[in-house]
């Protein structure tokens, strides 16, 4: 594994959210619910989206998998001047990321982000970061395709 170290700045983002665990994981469902509006928000950047999770900041230390976190369906946008009914806003705040490219069909995620959280962490120069985990769905990525890729954003802070 091989990230890229970025800083990005701060990203206004539009969408919707669910409260799940990762023992009772319901992405789909928020992705159910956001993709058939997605044309509703105003003022985007670009034609991707991004799929966000929110924790509390023991959430990774202390991880259980039956913790709730926030699960987001987003698009980024300029600013929140138009705001679509029953959608909620999200700032993701500037900072250090380590950006990892996933490429498949999703059904090796979890050894994927396991690698990234128990071998390429603790043997980096970098901890974890109190900020939005997130996956930039581009251009690249096809839902359920082993060609599929997608950019997975892990935040981070030098140790």
């Amino acid at each position: 594994m091989n990230p890229t170290i970025i800083s990005i700045p701060e990203k206004k983002c539009i969408g919707i959210r669910q409260d799940m665990s990762f023992a009772d994981y319901k992405a789909h469902e928020v992705w159910q619910r956001f993709m058939p509006r997605r044309n509703e928000i105003e003022n985007r950047l670009g034609q991707y989206f991004l799929s966000v999770q929110v924790t509390d900041a023991h959430f990774w230390s202390n991880f259980n998998p039956n913790s709730l976190f926030q699960k987001w369906a987003v698009a980024e946008v300029t600013d929140y001047s138009s705001l679509p009914q029953g959608m909620e806003t999200i700032t993701i705040r500037s900072g250090l990321y380590a950006v990892f490219i996933y490429k498949g069909d999703g059904t090796d995620t979890s050894a994927f982000f396991e690698s990234i959280f128990t071998e390429w962490l603790p043997n980096s120069n970098y901890q974890l970061a109190h900020r939005p985990h997130f996956e930039l769905l581009g251009e690249k990525y096809q839902r359920g395709n082993p060609d599929s890729q997608e950019e997975v954003y892990i935040p981070i802070e030098l140790k």
